[in-house]
């Protein structure tokens, strides 16, 4: 198992986040800036949870939609 952190900037090269992924169970967990884990993300079952456990999407499991989401 070989795990990989990717860091996701905004348009002004800030980093805001970034991907851990290479789980044996195919996931991803989200972190912010300051290390807070938003959420993790599940290939396997194409889904996306956020910190506490709910369902944020169902049909993609994108990071993107945990980071810097619109309220």
């Amino acid at each position: 198992m070989t795990l990989k952190k990717e860091y996701v900037r905004d348009s002004t090269k800030q980093t805001i986040g970034s991907v851990t992924t290479g789980f044996d169970d195919t996931s991803s967990v989200v972190r912010d800036n300051s290390g807070t884990t938003l959420g993790r993300t599940s290939e396997r079952f194409s889904n996306t949870r956020d910190s506490s456990g709910r369902l944020v999407s169902s049909n993609a499991a994108d990071p993107g939609l945990l980071i810097n989401p619109k309220k």
